[in-house]
């Protein structure tokens, strides 16, 4: 893969700032008191936390919202004076309580939370569907790659069939992956788009099938079954988003593939990859393909060594 530069990394550092600066303005976190009440940011988290959630503690929430335990000690000392919440010894651990909200402190969140639900449906109002849709993607892919947890631990992945727009999506993500980790030039991203083109151009719904993996309704892998003829099927574009690999979505894709194949008739699939494609070609022989053809060659920029497998689905 290729290094980042120094510079490149200022100018990624600033854009990231930037983007702070921006929604830390838009959601209006910058008043002195959040949603036109008395309570402060931090409080509200606290409050949002111990109405949503069931047998929190103080550690808990210095664990989960990164506050301060000294800090957090003097919030919860507020609360307490002012009836929001009710401490209950833990009958796991006598030095700990457990914290919940008094039928007051419910009382005095649930407007917060109504106007902040309120405030983000008028935020999401002016955009169309798609962009709505785009903008949500995009929130998700920034949670799982900044919290590698969240994806790694709840391994929540479904598997869907190909929509509009998703070609597009598909081209671009594995144009821009491919270059990223092996330096492929643009005629890679033109191959991706000339074979997405004749799957939807020709697209055959017996024979022919894409699926789209997403996490968290955002995409991080795909692959197609395109007919090569009445008896051989032929795996294609097959992919998955770095951040969501370990999770079994590539295996699982090929599992699929061979799955529709078998059901259809097919007599025996086909792939195309190259040599340093690794992780893909261990997928592929775990599935029980078999190298039948290597040849050298130069494409996308760079001397490669292509492979033909064959798999025998009867």
């Amino acid at each position: 893969m290729p290094s980042l530069k120094k510079s490149d990394l200022h100018k990624r550092v600033a854009t990231v700032r930037e983007f702070n600066r921006f929604y830390t303005q838009k959601i209006g976190v910058l008043h002195e008191g959040l949603l036109e009440s008395q309570f402060s940011l931090t409080e509200v988290r606290i409050l949002y936390e111990l109405y949503h959630g069931q047998n929190l503690t103080a550690s808990d929430l210095c664990r989960d919202l990164a506050i301060d335990p000294g800090y957090l000690s003097r919030i919860l000392s507020a609360f307490q004076k002012q009836k929001l919440i009710a401490k209950t010894p833990s009958a796991q651990d006598a030095r700990q309580h457990i914290l919940s909200l008094t039928d007051k402190g419910r009382a005095a969140f649930e407007p917060l939370n109504a106007r902040s639900e309120k405030e983000v449906a008028a935020m999401l109002k002016p955009l169309s569907l798609d962009e709505q849709n785009k903008l949500i993607q995009s929130i998700n892919v920034v949670q799982q790659l900044l919290d590698s947890s969240r994806t790694k631990n709840t391994a929540a992945y479904v598997l869907r069939e190909h929509q509009p727009g998703d070609m597009g999506w598909i081209i671009h993500r594995q144009a821009v992956l491919y270059n990223q980790e092996y330096n492929w030039d643009e005629k890679f991203e033109a191959l991706i788009a000339e074979i997405a083109a004749k799957f939807m151009l020709n697209f055959d719904a017996q024979k022919e099938h894409c699926w789209i993996a997403e996490v968290n309704d955002a995409i991080v892998g795909s692959v197609f079954v395109v007919k090569e003829s009445d008896e051989v099927a032929k795996l294609r574009l097959l992919y998955v988003e770095p951040h969501a690999r370990g999770l079994g979505i590539g295996r699982r894709l090929v599992q699929e593939c061979i799955k529709f194949a078998r059901q259809r008739g097919y007599q025996k699939m086909t792939l195309w990859t190259n040599d340093i494609l690794h992780s893909a070609r261990r997928i592929y022989e775990q599935a029980g393909f078999q190298l039948v053809l290597e040849e050298q060659h130069y494409s996308f920029g760079q001397h490669l060594t292509g492979q033909n497998w064959e798999l025998k689905l009867t």
